[in-house]
């Protein structure tokens, strides 16, 4: 009786272990899942970044403003408008220099003729003078009658001399009254679209006194050469050389990047307050985009290439824990603390010189749900 009993006790015991056993396995909680990325070999770049947005700009950009002021005449163009160097793009009042151009081609063409008959006469006295010298010769004028023909020369040559100096101070009235008209009038100094305009027919446009800005007349963009001005943390100045290769991103043209170069670094440092200090930075596009259309002005996102190591191990920057630790995924299922060795780095991709092989896997969100070191978890399924 008593073996049967305590055969029937152990039975039962038995049974309720396993009965929890069963209702353990069925209630217990899933294990996590998790995002897990697995260690490969391929390109790593180091990489600086503007510390705020860039902006396109223009190679050639001129406000433009006469040099002299006056009311506006003429207004030849319009905003957007593309013109071509050495068009007239505004025109003051002029009607007084153009009298005085008026009477100065009078009166150059008056200092001409004189000119003419002057040395038409200082011609014909020379000629005498030298007749008078052959005729001296064989005794038919006296010495007194030669020197009277060779005075006479000399003064007529003198007039001559005199009425061409009057006749090139009248050609330079014409180009002093030219240069008086060029000031009043506003011309393309190359090839450009309008970007801005100033002033309205009938309004007067005076230049800028000394340490007095005032807007420009016209606002000419040579839209025809654009390149990126970026500011760059002075930290990361060092690395940035001449010629790096570069890639521009653009908000206004979503998912797309261009490869450009440096093609300046700013040899000081910009100090603006309550920001860091920053060193410009000026990037040319390799290619500039011909299906999407640039405009000067658009933000703009630079990334200079400073070093590059090729078929290195690698994985995302994002499974990094303080940039040096990584959740290994174990064969078990378990996560484990592991801390690895870095290169090269940059915002995607960090190289891995040490602490993982190729094929290992880590877990690439960590701030997932039961992520920690020494947890069960479960891979995601993609």
């Amino acid at each position: 009786m008593k073996a049967a009993l305590h055969k029937r006790t152990w039975l039962a015991i038995l049974l309720a272990a396993l009965i929890a056993a069963v209702l353990w396995h069925y209630t217990r909680p899933a294990p996590p899942i998790v995002e897990l990325v697995s260690a490969q070999r391929g390109k790593v770049e180091a990489t600086v970044n503007n510390t705020r947005s860039g902006t396109i700009k223009a190679c050639r950009r001129a406000k433009l403003s006469a040099p002299a002021g006056g009311q506006i005449v003429r207004l030849k163009v319009k905003k957007g408008e593309r013109v071509k160097k050495g068009q007239v793009l505004l025109e003051l009042w002029n009607k007084d220099i153009q009298a005085q151009e008026s009477v100065a081609r009078e009166a150059f063409s008056t200092a001409r003729d004189q000119e003419k008959q002057s040395c038409l006469q200082a011609d014909l006295a020379e000629r005498e003078a030298a007749r008078a010298e052959k005729l001296e010769q064989k005794g038919f004028i006296s010495h007194e009658g030669m020197d009277q023909k060779n005075a006479a020369a000399r003064i007529a040559r003198a007039g001559c001399d005199a009425a061409r100096n009057a006749t090139e101070q009248s050609r330079s009235r014409i180009k002093a009254a030219r240069a008086d008209l060029d000031r009043l009038v506003l011309k393309a100094p190359f090839d450009g679209v309008v970007a801005d305009i100033s002033g309205e027919l009938g309004e007067y446009a005076t230049p800028s006194p000394p340490g007095i800005p005032t807007p420009p007349s016209i606002d000419l963009i040579d839209d025809s050469c654009l390149y990126v001005s970026a500011p760059i943390d002075e930290v990361d100045a060092s690395r940035v050389k001449l010629g790096q290769a570069v890639r521009i991103t653009l908000d206004a043209i979503k998912g797309k990047s261009f490869k450009g170069h440096v093609r300046r670094i700013a040899p000081y440092v910009l100090e603006l307050e309550k920001q860091a200090r920053t060193v410009e930075v000026e990037v040319d596009f390799d290619e500039p985009p011909t299906s999407d259309k640039l405009l000067v002005g658009y933000s703009a996102d630079v990334e200079i290439v400073y070093a590059t190591h090729d078929n290195v191990l690698r994985i995302p920057t994002q499974a990094l824990l303080d940039g040096k630790h990584v959740l290994y995924y174990g064969p078990e299922g378990l996560l484990e603390d592991r801390m690895v060795g870095t290169g090269l780095a940059n915002w995607d991709e960090t190289e891995i010189t040490e602490g993982l092989k190729e094929g290992d896997r880590v877990v690439l969100n960590l701030d997932q749900a039961g992520a920690k070191a020494g947890a069960r978890v479960q891979p995601e399924k993609k």
